[in-house]
């Protein structure tokens, strides 16, 4: 009964959780990403939110590439804290540009994913993984020196 009064964590527990939250959250906005991918391949009119002037065409191959590639990162683990920050701004500006005339229901969504972005770009991907491997590769011919 302690482990939920405590303020202590246990590192097993959190690189587990981290995992799988990164998984599903990457997963989750492939689903958004997908679509988008499509509508800037098949080389129709694209309809889209033009950020700060850059025109539709470009807008979309920037949210493409924060919902689309970003999000294979983030369920490798790799390059997580770029790939977090690129979906995070991408979550800003859907929340704060696309949707900030629209009511709440309409922002929530892009609110949650910029929230579990956010815990990403500061906690990292967790032990378990291509990052984490990558460091405990650094970690172990640094320490061998």
């Amino acid at each position: 009964m302690d482990y939920f009064t405590s303020v202590k964590s246990n590192a097993v527990l959190n690189n587990t959780v981290l995992l799988i939250t990164r998984i599903f959250v990457g997963f989750a906005m492939l689903s958004h990403g997908f679509p988008k991918l499509q509508m800037l391949l098949d080389g129709g009119e694209i309809q889209f939110y033009s950020f700060i002037g850059l025109g539709a065409k470009m807008s979309l191959a920037l949210a493409v590439f924060a919902e689309f590639v970003c999000s294979i990162f983030l369920i490798l683990g790799l390059f997580t804290r770029w790939a977090a920050f690129f979906l995070a701004f991408t979550m800003c500006v859907a929340v704060f540009g696309v949707h900030s005339a629209d009511g709440f229901d309409k922002m929530e969504t892009g609110a949650l994913y910029l929230s579990l972005y956010l815990i990403f770009l500061i906690l990292g991907p967790g032990k378990f993984s291509v990052d984490g491997m990558i460091s405990y590769r650094r970690d172990v011919s640094r320490s061998a020196w």
